[in-house]
């Protein structure tokens, strides 16, 4: 064999030695994840949802691949925590609020009903007050990593019944979610009643209910609620619920650092984007309300001020655990330094 033959054939030998782990590193740099949302695809969350894959799919240059099952399609909405955190999927797309029964401290990681006026004071204490350290403290010991929040800003209320004020809500019967918001509204001298949300327009038409905290001006449209409930609050006030999203920890840890930092950048950009939508369509649907006869009460802020008044005594009798005091405490703390709060 000539010198030059050798010296070929040795550079070809180097360069497949090379490729085999140039292909390798790739194969081990890949993230797939199987993640659960309980919004269906053709709602904005689904389609913002959509958007969020294929971000994070072009800024990993194809290495993260996620595999998106919609409309609680795996496991109910509020078993999708657990089916992450034990492998059946690898990460939560729904809200902390569902998990109250594990520990209440769960409803200060999804909505302190009230306690944050705008999506952006609230992520304001995730990104600056020390949020993701104080969430991860609950998330972890439940096998569970938080990477982000997208919260599309503050809910309001359907009612066949005025809600000028809280006397309205005195014996108002209304659709409630579990957790927290039942206790305050039992405390104003309402009857919440928890039920799924295809219950929620058969209950306004039979008369079960005389209201609903179902979600935001526009998704109401959607549920077809002000076609019954010709009452409601805007801008919204007494609800501002944080949808997460939060991977199993070993899943969390095995990942590059690179596919961390994306994916939370991800989620940054997906809040950003969620709030801004709904804050345009909202102010519309307010206007097309209004057109159609709907009536739009603002509350003044004397009655903004007792329903708060309600919601800190709320936080104080929900939060039993130490993990629920440390994050109201948390939560309060950066109001007062924001000045949302005396």
């Amino acid at each position: 064999m000539t010198m030059s033959v050798s010296k070929r054939l040795y550079g070809i030998g180097l360069a497949a030695v090379f490729g085999a782990l140039a292909a390798g590193a790739v194969s081990a740099a890949d993230t797939k994840l199987r993640i659960q949302t309980h919004f269906s695809p053709e709602t904005l969350s689904g389609q913002m949802a959509a958007e969020f894959i294929e971000d994070i799919s072009a800024m990993s240059n194809g290495e993260i691949k996620v595999e998106m099952f919609y409309s609680s399609a795996v496991v109910k909405s509020a078993e999708t925590f657990d089916a992450a955190a034990t492998g059946i999927l690898d990460c939560d797309m729904t809200g902390g609020a569902y998990q109250t029964g594990k520990n209440p401290a769960f409803q200060f990681a999804g909505d302190l009903l009230g306690g944050y006026q705008n999506p952006y004071q609230q992520m304001a204490w995730l990104l600056h007050g020390g949020g993701y350290d104080s969430l991860n403290g609950l998330y972890n010991a439940h096998n569970m990593e938080f990477i982000g929040w997208w919260i599309p800003g503050p809910e309001s209320l359907a009612s066949t019944k005025p809600i000028r004020s809280t006397a309205d809500f005195k014996n108002w019967k209304f659709r409630s979610p579990p957790g927290l918001e039942t206790l305050v509204f039992k405390n104003l001298g309402a009857s919440p009643i928890v039920m799924d949300f295809n219950e929620i327009f058969t209950a306004l038409e039979t008369g079960i209910i005389d209201g609903a905290d179902a979600a935001n001006l526009t998704n109401n449209v959607g549920l077809g609620l002000y076609d019954i409930a010709k009452h409601t609050n805007f801008p919204g006030f007494h609800s501002m619920p944080a949808d997460h999203l939060t991977c199993r920890k070993d899943v969390w840890d095995k990942m590059p650092a690179h596919h961390k930092a994306i994916l939370k950048v991800g989620m940054q950009a997906l809040a950003l984007r969620n709030a801004t939508a709904n804050e345009v369509k909202n102010a519309q649907t307010a206007k097309d309300l209004r057109a159609k006869g709907i009536n739009l009460y603002e509350w003044s802020p004397e009655e903004l001020a007792k329903y708060r008044a309600a919601v800190q005594k709320g936080w104080t009798d929900f939060a039993t655990t130490p993990e629920a005091k440390a994050l109201l405490k948390s939560h309060v703390a950066f109001l007062k330094q924001m000045g949302a709060m005396k």
